[in-house]
């Protein structure tokens, strides 16, 4: 069930993508907002308690229906799972940006590529050059595969083997956006309260980002991508980020990170990667390394499925 759930979410998103998304995250923005109003009192206690609270309602709901269905007709309860995975995973989401971006540039014009890259990123990134573009574009990329792709999937297998339906990837998703609303939020604004959102993302975490890298290497550079990994990934401000840049940037063969300029002020990054500088070459290379490492967890969640039945 899970192996054919993912393929017809990824088609039904490559042929409708999912406009309205963005009333989704206004609704998410309502509720999480809803538990910080109430149990905010800056403490690293209310903070656990407030995230629990919020997790709590949608994973009992999504494991019940997912029971519900099952005992009526199993393929509701595959239609369902479908539906959870057309509204978290949001493969289209972001590659949209990245294929305008690669079509601006393979058409030299940068002022396109830089406007766009400035929405994706929520960043001015009209000082840099094609090359800059294209690297940070790379990156984007990366990371939003793992993210909305790679990290869903992974705690949707694993539940759904669980026999708790597709709440696995409610709870990654909804993870991910209390740790984006709590877990950033500085000790003058709300104290310790945003820490257990950041300490349960980094768990969540844990084990796709590394799932990720590994298949970074299977599918492209081996040596390259181990090296990266273990010996770059650790320099990057954010060592989630730095596992999925390094390990990417080895696959591909190109160099990441370095000095840009965004918002008119330079930020200071660690270069990551070897060999060549990134062009719109490894962009498109991005692409295919990206659509590797998903057929990979296809092959992989189709050969499981079929010793669980020859079992």
């Amino acid at each position: 069930m899970s192996l054919f759930a993912l393929i017809a979410a990824l088609l039904l998103e490559q042929v409708r993508p999912l406009s309205s998304r963005k009333y989704l995250f206004t609704w998410m923005d309502s509720y999480v907002n809803f538990f910080q109003h109430h149990l905010d009192a800056g403490a690293h206690k209310h903070g656990k308690i407030a995230w629990l609270a919020a997790m709590f309602l949608p994973l009992l709901l999504g494991v019940l229906s997912y029971w519900l269905l099952m005992s009526i007709q199993p393929v509701l309860a595959w239609l369902g799972c479908v539906l959870v995975l057309y509204l978290t995973m949001g493969f289209r989401r972001s590659s949209h940006y990245f294929t305008d971006i690669h079509r601006a540039l393979r058409k030299h014009d940068l002022g396109a590529a830089q406007e766009l890259l400035s929405q994706w990123c929520g960043k001015s990134c009209h000082e840099m050059n094609e090359e800059e573009v294209a690297r940070v574009t790379i990156e984007q990329a990366l990371l939003a595969s793992h993210r909305n792709v790679f990290g869903v999937v992974t705690w949707f297998v694993i539940f759904m083997s669980l026999g708790l339906g597709p709440v696995g990837a409610i709870l990654y998703r909804l993870g991910l956006f209390l740790n984006a609303r709590w877990g950033r939020l500085s000790g003058e604004e709300s104290g310790d309260f945003g820490k257990f959102a950041r300490h349960a993302c980094r768990a969540m975490e844990w084990l796709p980002l590394r799932l990720t890298a590994i298949t970074f290497a299977i599918v492209g550079d081996f040596e390259e991508t181990v090296y990266c990994w273990r010996t770059q990934s650790q320099n990057w401000p954010d060592t989630e980020e730095g596992i999925v840049l390094a390990s990417g940037a080895g696959a591909l063969g190109v160099r990441l990170g370095m000095t840009i300029v965004q918002d008119s002020s330079p930020v200071y990054r660690p270069e990551i990667g070897i060999a060549e500088a990134a062009d719109v070459d490894f962009m498109q290379s991005t692409i295919g390394l990206v659509w590797r490492a998903l057929v990979f967890w296809m092959i992989l969640l189709l050969l499981l499925s079929l010793s669980r039945l020859v079992g």
